[in-house]
């Protein structure tokens, strides 16, 4: 491994002498980070991103805010080679969790969203079914006409967002694909993973692509707004796209052994696990309900990639499948508000956080994570560098701010409850990015990595990649270009 050198954040960006003063404490806080930052040449985008997943088994589904299991391996195989418990306070589609339980390691998830829920559910499913079953059950469905099965109790539920998003042909197929599923198919497993199979090529047969922060409408659906005309290729057939997901999920089962279930949670905390298989145990909900209620020192390595403050909307990415899956407008809202706070629509959790460690009895705790985000005096120069620029019209969106002071907070909540449920000796690996809004960078690892070490723990490497992530083109533009860090951040916890 080789050490590069990084210059400060005032060196690599080319700023008035003004602006240069402006950035002192991010300064500060480089310095004291500086021998920490390191270039990995083991990583790279395919490891850390969704492109090195695509091609993977069990790689049903088009997640793509996912890091690949062979991450998760490296990892592991790096700092913990010995199998214990793994946590992933955001599993998103389980990729640490199912990498962590290929190598014998009970493996602990919360997820918030259904989506990533689902998947994992029906991955969990799937490695418990019957092949040859399975396989007796898709030759007697091929028989099948499925728009013959249309039913009007199993009609797909559009959100606003997702309205026009089929082909009236297409639709019909796939509600008459739906509705054979509930009324044909007894095995609750089978029509699972029936089901899952229709909910992966959602964007397939749409007139929609994922695309950043939106939905993107090619121009065929009527409703593109663009200025150009888009145009996202082909558009697959159902009956062919479905049934060649379904093979694709066949060839790719497998079965593992059950294991004891472990208990996480304080004596007097009665969570219950919403879905356990083999050695993986997944809650659904938000860590920073969930995590509080965990035990002190119980957790050997936690992996994981939290949202990124690139005001990526997932509720709306997302949106056939969350309308698949049966969400209403009003659900839809409601988990938009309780994702961690990426989007500039959401609100603050402070009032909601302080009630829930008062109810837990741990209000000393409350203040000691919410004295750390007021002390951390890097963050606090540019969240008040940028909140000069919203007063003077220079964000092009007057909530940047509010986002950004949102995300931190609920950053060093999640931070502090890593640490305490850690072992001593354990390891927490963080995969993030860091960000610019109007020409100001976030220096995200050093920051959130300063929240670790104000909580105990020691950071011990923060990896790069070889090349980082440019800023947007509308940030090119206007600031000129600047390469973020794109980082794993490796704290530890010490052993007393």
């Amino acid at each position: 491994m080789t050490i590069t050198k990084h210059t400060s954040i005032s060196q690599s960006i080319n700023r008035s002498e003004s602006t240069v003063n402006s950035l002192e404490q991010r300064n500060v806080l480089y310095e004291k980070f500086r021998s920490k930052i390191i270039h990995n040449p083991c990583l790279d985008r395919t490891l850390v991103s969704f492109q090195g997943n695509k091609e993977s088994k069990f790689s049903w589904f088009k997640y793509r805010e996912g890091f690949s299991e062979k991450l998760v391996q490296y990892l592991i195989e790096t700092f913990k080679p010995q199998p214990g418990i793994l946590l992933d306070p955001f599993s998103g589609v389980g990729s640490s969790l199912f990498a962590a339980s290929n190598l014998g390691w009970d493996a602990f998830g919360i997820e918030l969203l259904p989506v990533g829920y689902f998947a994992i559910q029906a991955r969990l499913t799937a490695q418990d079914i019957n092949s040859k079953i399975l396989n007796i059950v898709i030759a007697e469905i091929k028989k099948n006409n499925f728009s013959d099965y249309y039913d009007s109790n199993f009609v797909f539920k559009h959100l606003a967002i997702t309205s026009g998003a089929f082909s009236e042909s297409q639709e019909a197929e796939l509600v008459g694909y739906i509705s054979y599923c509930h009324q044909h198919i007894t095995d609750d497993k089978i029509r699972k993973i029936l089901l899952y199979a229709a909910f992966c090529i959602l964007e397939d047969i749409s007139y929609t692509r994922k695309d950043g922060q939106y939905l993107r409408w090619d121009t065929r659906s009527g409703r593109s707004k663009g200025k150009k005309e888009f145009n996202k290729g082909e558009i697959f057939n159902f009956r062919d796209a479905v049934f060649k997901k379904i093979n694709q999920i066949i060839s790719d089962l497998s079965n593992i052994n059950n294991v004891v279930q472990l208990d996480l949670f304080n004596d007097n905390i009665n969570l219950q696990i919403t879905h356990k298989k083999n050695n993986i145990h997944v809650y659904q909900g938000s860590c920073l309900d969930i995590l509080p209620k965990f035990k002190n020192n119980n957790i050997d390595f936690i992996i994981t990639s939290p949202p990124y403050i690139n005001r990526y909307d997932y509720t709306r990415t997302y949106a056939l499948e969350l309308a698949f899956l049966g969400c209403s407008e009003e659900e839809v809202k409601s988990l938009r508000q309780a994702m961690l706070s990426c989007t500039v629509e959401n609100r603050d959790k402070r009032i909601f956080l302080e009630k829930l460690y008062i109810g837990m009895n741990r209000y000393s705790d409350f203040i000691e994570i919410d004295s750390t985000f007021k002390n951390q005096a890097a963050l606090q120069e540019v969240v008040a560098i940028l909140d000069n620029y919203r007063v003077e019209g220079k964000l092009n969106n007057i909530n940047i701010v509010r986002m950004i002071r949102n995300y931190f907070y609920e950053m060093c909540f999640v931070i502090y409850e890593l640490t305490r449920v850690l072992k001593p000796g354990g390891v927490i690996a963080m995969v993030n990015d860091n960000v610019q809004y109007a020409g100001e960078e976030i220096p995200v690892d050093i920051i959130l990595s300063d929240f670790a070490e104000s909580f105990g723990l020691m950071t011990r490497y923060i990896w790069t990649l070889g090349r980082g992530k440019g800023n947007s083109s509308q940030q090119m533009g206007n600031h000129g270009r600047s390469e973020l860090r794109k980082c794993v951040y490796i704290w530890e916890k010490p052993v007393l």
